[in-house]
């Protein structure tokens, strides 16, 4: 009887290949009235490691980094001045693409402070809402300011933003018009 057990154990495990799956991503949503998970597939659009984004009511795109190790998404500024507005932290930058030279001035309320980890020492940033727009994509996102002129891209678009909005496929790029 032991060797039957063993034979069967055998087969079972040669039976089982492992096989690598993508799952799709999916939105949950809570019927309330009926207390019931309902799952749907979401269809999200694909994007690249490098991908144009417009910082609202720029014309002209910036090219933007993808990091799916990014909590949150960050941008090139300059001139940056923090100032207090009835009792809130509000800052005014410079936003300039470094393609085009088209610059734009913006004033927005500080919405968070956090520290930033990064080899050697960790660093203090502020966060700002910006209006923005990826592909046909027109939404509001957090971004923190940073001098990011070291770096070949101005924009960085972290986990804030890609959650539950694209799939990063790193073999492309420039995916989205």
């Amino acid at each position: 009887m032991h060797k039957f057990y063993l034979v069967l154990l055998a087969l079972l495990v040669s039976g089982c290949q492992a096989k690598q799956v993508i799952v799709p991503a999916v939105v949950h949503n809570v019927n309330t009235t009926k207390q019931e998970i309902v799952v749907e597939k979401a269809h999200l659009p694909i994007i690249g490691e490098v991908e144009p984004i417009y910082f609202l009511p720029m014309k002209s795109p910036f090219l933007a980094r993808i990091d799916t190790g990014a909590t949150t998404s960050s941008l090139d500024c300059r001139d940056v001045e923090y100032f207090e507005r009835d009792g809130e932290r509000w800052v005014t930058f410079k936003l300039k693409n470094r393609k085009t030279g088209e610059e734009h001035v913006f004033e927005k309320k500080v919405e968070r402070s956090f520290k930033v980890r990064r080899s050697g020492e960790d660093e203090r940033r502020k966060a700002v809402k910006m209006d923005v727009k990826m592909g046909k994509e027109v939404f509001s996102a957090v971004f923190s300011i940073a001098d990011r002129e070291q770096f070949d891209y101005q924009g960085l678009i972290g986990r804030n933003i890609l959650t539950g909005r694209y799939i990063v496929d790193t073999s492309t790029s420039y995916t989205l018009n």
